[in-house]
C-alpha cells in the first residue's frame, strides 16, 4: 500500500476502525454471497470497507460512493486505490450481499465491543416511522374485515337454512348434508363451507330442474365462498395487527411523525427502532408495531441475540414507559 496515504490516515479515525473490523470478518460470511464459486473482481472485503464507511459518512448512493472512492482520501486508502464503478458496488450489495449484511453486522459489532470502542453501558434507543413505497389508499382495517366476514357468514347461514326448510317442506331427507358441520356462524371456515357446497353440487346433479337449489349454489360458489376466503387470508396477513396496505402487505398504517397536512393522516409504514452507544449503532429493528411501546422487547432481544448481553442501562424517552 503506498506510503503517502497510510501515514495521512490519523490512528485513531474511524475508517481504521472500519478497516480493522472488516478484516477480522471470517471469509465465510463471503463465501455464502457466491454460492456458485467465483467472484467479482474486486476483494469482496475491500467492497465492503468502502460501504461501510461511506455509510458512515451518510453517503448512500453508488455512484456517490464511486466518486468517493477516486477523490476522498479516506475510501482511497480502504480501497487500495482500486477504483471499482458505481455498477460493481451496486450489484455486490444488492445481489450478493443482502442475504449476509445481518450476519456482517453483527460480526462488526463484536468486534466493537472486544476492541472496547463500545462497553454496553449506556444503550440509547429511539424509534422513527417510516413510510412504506406503498399506495396509501390500498389500506385493509382489521374490524372492517372482522365485520364482512360476520355478515357473510350469517348470510351463508340464511341460505343454509333456506335450503333446509325447502327440503323439509317436500318431506324430504337431507341425505348425506349435515349442515351441522358448518356450526354456528362465527365457527364457519371456508373449508367447512367448500365442502357442504360440493354436497349441495352433487344434490343438483340428481335434481338439475331444482332452479332455487340451482340459484344458492352459483351464489355459494361463485360469491359467498370466494369472498370467504379472501377474508381468512387478510386476517391471516393482520395477525395481530389492525391494518396493511395491499400494495405491501406487510406495512401498517401509522400516524407519521411528520404530517405536514396536521390532518392525523394515517400512511403506511414501519416502525424503526435504533439504538447507540458512543455514536456507534449496536442495534437496529424494524417493526410493523405503530407504538414504540410494544418495539422495545423485541428490539432489545434482537441486541441480546447479537451481542450475547444487553446493555447494563437502557435510556429511551417517555413513549417507553409502558414497557
Amino acid at each position: 500500500m503506498p506510503m503517502d496515504l497510510q501515514e495521512d490516515i490519523p490512528q485513531n479515525h474511524l475508517v481504521r476502525i472500519v478497516n480493522d473490523a472488516v478484516d477480522r470478518l471470517n471469509m465465510n460470511l463471503f463465501t455464502k454471497a457466491y454460492p456458485g464459486g467465483g467472484r467479482d473482481s474486486y476483494h469482496p472485503k475491500m467492497l465492503t470497507k468502502i460501504i461501510i464507511y461511506a455509510y458512515t459518512q451518510r453517503i448512500y448512493s453508488s455512484r456517490q460512493i464511486a466518486k468517493a472512492v477516486r477523490e476522498n482520501i479516506m475510501f482511497m486508502w480502504l480501497a487500495a486505490r482500486q477504483r471499482p464503478d458505481f455498477r460493481t458496488i451496486n450489484r455486490f450489495r444488492s445481489e450478493r450481499m443482502k442475504d449476509v449484511l445481518e450476519s456482517i453486522f453483527t460480526a462488526v459489532l463484536q468486534f466493537l465491543v472486544e476492541a472496547k470502542y463500545v462497553k454496553l453501558e449506556h444503550y440509547f434507543v429511539d424509534g422513527t416511522k417510516i413510510e412504506a413505497n406503498a399506495n396509501r389508499y390500498t389500506f385493509v382495517w382489521g374490524k372492517a374485515v372482522i365485520k364482512h366476514k360476520m355478515k357473510l357468514q350469517e348470510k351463508v347461514q340464511t341460505l343454509f337454512a333456506t335450503i333446509e326448510e325447502a327440503e323439509k317442506q317436500e318431506d324430504q331427507v337431507l341425505r348425506g348434508l349435515d349442515l351441522s358441520e358448518l356450526g354456528e356462524a362465527a365457527d364457519m371456515t371456508s373449508e367447512k363451507l367448500e365442502h357442504a357446497v360440493q354436497q349441495l353440487e352433487q344434490r343438483l346433479e340428481a335434481k338439475p330442474k331444482d332452479k332455487p337449489l340451482k340459484k344458492t349454489v352459483r351464489i355459494l360458489r361463485k360469491d359467498l365462498l370466494p369472498r370467504l376466503q379472501k377474508y381468512e387470508s387478510q386476517q391471516t396477513i393482520l395477525g395481530s395487527r389492525n391494518s396493511f396496505s395491499k400494495t405491501d402487505p406487510d406495512a401498517t398504517f401509522m400516524r407519521m411523525k411528520e404530517d405536514h397536512m396536521r390532518n392525523g393522516q394515517l400512511k403506511p409504514g414501519y416502525n424503526v427502532q435504533i439504538g447507540t452507544e458512543n455514536q456507534f449503532i449496536l442495534g437496529y429493528s424494524v417493526h410493523q408495531r405503530p407504538t414504540d411501546t410494544r418495539c422495545l422487547k423485541p428490539h432489545l432481544e434482537k441486541v441480546k441475540h447479537a451481542l450475547g448481553a444487553l446493555p447494563s442501562t437502557i435510556i429511551a424517552d417517555a413513549g417507553y414507559g409502558g414497557e
